[in-house]
């Protein structure tokens, strides 16, 4: 017996199609937004302090951030609910991670509050500081440094959950979708993780330099996929995945 319905696909396809364009246009809007961003080696704090003090565009790229990973956010929640809406039933790992996915938001709004305003204003105190005060203002700086860091990193561990249980909830909803698709989120959400562990570790290093660019592509691949399969005519079929097989 068939799960799904006619009713049902003409419901869940245009929230499928929805959250798909709103993930793949935040992620595009954060990708672009962060070029940016004040460049030169970020665990250099002397150099690297005296830069973004003398940045003319720091705020609004950081605000420009935090609406690119405000739209990414309701990508993941409508995906969430579309999946519900798809397979007629609770998808609990799907809203295990919306929930998660609106937890890293709140992170990520802490995040760009302590980056984009604490740092700027530390930075530039030290670097206009008098030769007194220039150790105490630079201690400052370091502190509010060291800060970002742990909230980059519960960020980057929030937004890991979040997509290792919407991979879940994708492989346990057909969706038209390969199952592929549903194995590059989980990925990605592992990047995320890890990328997590070396900032709260190590700090913003060459190698959590690579972990977000390795994010970005394996994001922008699933995403696409998504976007290309869900603007597909809705002639495939979107059914729950049984549960179990009873004889």
């Amino acid at each position: 017996m068939t799960t799904g319905s006619l009713p049902s696909h003409q419901a869940g396809r245009p929230a499928l199609r929805l959250a798909a364009r709103l993930l793949l246009a935040g992620q595009l809007l954060f990708i672009l937004v962060t070029q940016f961003h004040t460049g030169g080696d970020a665990n250099d704090h002397d150099s690297i302090f005296s830069a973004y003090a003398h940045s003319g565009d720091w705020k609004g790229v950081h605000a420009l951030q935090f609406v690119a990973v405000a739209v990414l956010v309701a990508g993941l929640v409508v995906l969430s609910g579309a999946l519900e809406i798809s397979a007629r039933r609770p998808v609990w790992a799907g809203r295990v991670g919306a929930a998660l996915a609106v937890v890293s938001l709140g992170l990520y709004g802490v995040l760009q509050a302590v980056d984009g305003i604490g740092n700027k204003q530390v930075d530039h105190a030290w670097l206009t500081a008098s030769d007194a005060d220039k150790s105490a203002r630079f201690a400052s700086a370091e502190a509010m440094r060291w800060l970002e860091w742990g909230m980059s990193s519960y960020h980057a561990y929030a937004m890991g959950f979040a997509l290792i249980a919407l991979a879940a909830a994708l492989a346990a909803v057909r969706t038209g979708a390969p199952r592929v698709v549903a194995a590059l989120v989980a990925v990605t959400g592992l990047v995320y993780l890890v990328e997590g562990w070396v900032a709260g570790t190590g700090g913003f290093n060459a190698v959590h330099s690579v972990l977000i660019v390795a994010s970005w592509l394996l994001s922008l691949t699933w995403m696409i996929w998504l976007v290309v399969i869900t603007g597909r005519a809705s002639g495939d079929r979107v059914v729950a995945e049984p549960a179990a097989t009873t004889a």
